[in-house]
């Protein structure tokens, strides 16, 4: 029998590749491991440095035990000034993000009202808390009102910008049934807009809330107060024992932040 397909026959379809290759991707996974390579080079990122890294964090938790629970008064008023800051960052902070980001949804504002709008949130995500600290430091002095503007400021950038998108993903059948009642602009936020993203905003503004209470140690240590004030202070006086207690006293907060925050969301939500 001959192998050869007889005269005038169609010719056999060619066999398709179910898995092609993808060699963009191939090259640019390629050149992100090259990379990846040449800058641990620059920051002499060695094996030796990373085991002598090992042994002195040994020691320095060596120094840390037990932890010292002399000083409650000190390690109550910082955790109780980082609570006070969190609670009303978040409070103004979603207060005032709630008109900024209603402001930046493009499905109900006009592009000449949406572009100030989000503009003005992609300023105020542009810098970390820390930095935004130092400013306000520099400008209020330290204490706890550099921490609370410095928190206020993050909460805007990050619930205006979900807030905005929250608001572009809704149903817009609503809005025109409400509006076609002769309902207002407030009375269309009120009935059609409200019910589809009050959840979800709950939701942000509790995350919002478990966020500040750990960004508020982190502003301290740069003089915005609250107990990173009270841990930097530990650290440069060398009371690494102390610095342990509140580091305990950090994370049980954060633990019992994120356990209010969950009940928070199952109730309203």
């Amino acid at each position: 029998m001959s192998d050869t397909a007889p005269a005038g026959a169609a010719p056999a379809p060619r066999r398709r590749d179910p898995f092609p290759a993808n060699w963009p991707a191939r090259i640019g996974w390629i050149a992100l491991a090259a990379y990846t390579v040449y800058a641990a080079s620059l920051f002499q990122l060695t094996w030796t440095r990373f085991v002598e890294g090992l042994d002195n964090g040994a020691r320095f938790i060596a120094r840390m035990l037990p932890p010292y629970l002399g000083k409650w008064d000190l390690l109550w008023r910082g955790l109780s000034e980082s609570l006070e800051i969190a609670i009303i960052a978040t409070v103004i902070g979603v207060a005032t993000a709630m008109p900024i980001g209603l402001l930046a949804a493009r499905n109900l504002m006009p592009n000449w009202v949406t572009w100030p709008a989000r503009g003005l949130i992609a300023l105020c995500r542009s810098f970390h808390p820390v930095i935004v600290a130092i400013l306000f430091v520099k400008a209020v002095g330290f204490g706890a009102l550099a921490g609370i503007m410095a928190l206020i400021v993050a909460s805007i950038g990050f619930i205006a910008k979900l807030f905005a998108e929250a608001i572009e993903e809704i149903s817009l059948k609503q809005v025109e049934a409400v509006r076609a009642t002769g309902a207002g602009f407030a009375n269309v936020l009120i009935m059609a807009v409200q019910p589809q993203v009050l959840a979800r905003f709950i939701g942000f503004s509790t995350y919002q809330l478990d966020s500040n209470l750990r960004n508020s140690t982190m502003v301290g240590i740069v003089g915005g107060g609250g107990i990173g004030a009270t841990l930097f202070t530990a650290f440069q006086r060398f009371d690494y024992d102390f610095v342990l207690t509140i580091l305990i006293a950090i994370i049980t907060l954060i633990m019992i932040g994120e356990v209010l925050s969950g009940w928070i969301r199952r109730t309203f939500q």
